[in-house]
């Protein structure tokens, strides 16, 4: 058997140890703690829709277990293994969000569900292979990064464009992924990663935002514009990232 063959199959067997609910609880650690921060009870109850009481459970059996430890006043921190374990299932679901767009026709606001379901049953081979077909890609189609086979990210932290200042070019970076409606109407505003954005003007008080899009301008709220990601366009990121 191959040195690169026998790396697969141990990283299979790491995967099959660890039960669809452990993998959707490190996710959402990771998720809530931005990679290596703490995350709350409620925080993870709240993410997973589930009940604090539940959750104080399973976190107890995932601490016993090496994957998390507690921060005493601020919740639980994935351990290293633990961060390695949520990489994983991160990359499983982002490169088979990225397949269904790019190999499948998937429209954006439809690859979320589906990778929901496949990231638990999907082999690390199987999602290579995914990865290899379409050229390796480094962001998924609503540009959060993938994960490399040695459990590498990128964890660059990018301005909101409801934070983003009045006239300041930008580009999006990132669109929180899970609101398929919300992704449909960024989709027909044409708010999308790698798409230039200006703020033009912030009404006072909560108030619209009006955005210049090349020629175009088109206003969103508040609470939307938090759920688009930005960064500079003089930075990398504004054109290296896009594939």
């Amino acid at each position: 058997m191959s040195a690169a063959r026998e790396s697969i199959s141990a990283r299979d067997a790491a995967a099959e140890a660890l039960t669809a609910p452990v993998e959707d609880y490190l996710k959402a650690i990771y998720a809530i703690g931005k990679g290596t921060g703490a995350a709350a009870t409620n925080e993870i109850a709240q993410r997973l829709a589930l009940a604090p009481a539940s959750v104080s459970g399973m976190v107890r059996r995932l601490a016993d277990q090496g994957l998390l430890a507690y921060e005493r006043y601020h919740g639980v921190k994935l351990t290293d293994s633990g961060r390695r374990a949520a990489l994983r299932t991160l990359r499983r679901h982002r490169v088979i969000e990225a397949y269904l767009a790019q190999a499948l026709g998937y429209q954006w606001d439809r690859v979320h569900d589906e990778a929901e379901r496949l990231e638990h049953a999907a082999s690390d081979e199987l999602v290579d292979r995914m990865a290899a077909t379409i050229g390796e890609p480094e962001v998924d189609p609503h540009g959060a990064p993938i994960p490399t086979r040695d459990g590498a990210v990128d964890e660059t932290e990018y301005t909101s464009l409801a934070d983003l200042a009045v006239g300041v070019p930008g580009v999006v970076m990132r669109v929180a992924d899970e609101d398929p409606a919300m992704l449909r109407y960024l989709g027909e505003l044409s708010v999308v990663p790698g798409k230039r954005v200006t703020v033009k003007s912030r009404a006072p008080y909560g108030g619209p935002i009006t955005l210049g899009l090349g020629r175009q301008e088109i206003s969103i709220g508040p609470a939307l514009a938090a759920h688009v990601l930005t960064a500079p366009v003089t930075e990398k990121a504004s054109g290296g990232r896009r594939g």
